[in-house]
């Protein structure tokens, strides 16, 4: 049986998440789920604890999901968070690094031929 954690239940209320977001919604910033987020500032007083919650945990490299992760909240929530202080200027978002290309298989195959030869 499961049983609901009524804190969880509280932290994601659509009440508390419509004040955290100022009832916006939708995306303003191409923030997709493996954007890197660093922190370009301090967090200063009188900020939104959430702001101060990510500025604080970016001081190096997180991706967009990670974040959404630590601070409990849905992605589109942290989202409007992130746009709102990349507007401020307060973090930079990094695309994440591409992955690199797989070898050739003809070139793994002439290898696998080479060692098997020896």
């Amino acid at each position: 049986m499961n049983i609901p954690d009524p804190v969880w239940q509280q932290m994601t209320s659509p009440e508390r998440l419509y004040v955290i977001t100022g009832g916006r919604s939708g995306q303003s910033a191409a923030l997709d789920l493996v954007t890197l987020i660093v922190s370009r500032s301090l967090p200063q007083p009188g900020m939104p604890p959430e702001h101060v919650d990510i500025l604080r945990m970016c001081h190096y490299p997180l991706s967009v999901a990670e974040i959404s992760a630590y601070l409990h909240l849905p992605l589109s929530v942290v989202q409007v968070l992130l746009a709102d202080l990349l507007a401020d200027r307060q973090i930079e978002s990094r695309a994440p690094v591409p992955a690199a290309s797989l070898p050739d298989t003809e070139l793994l195959l002439a290898v696998m031929n080479g060692l098997s030869k020896l």
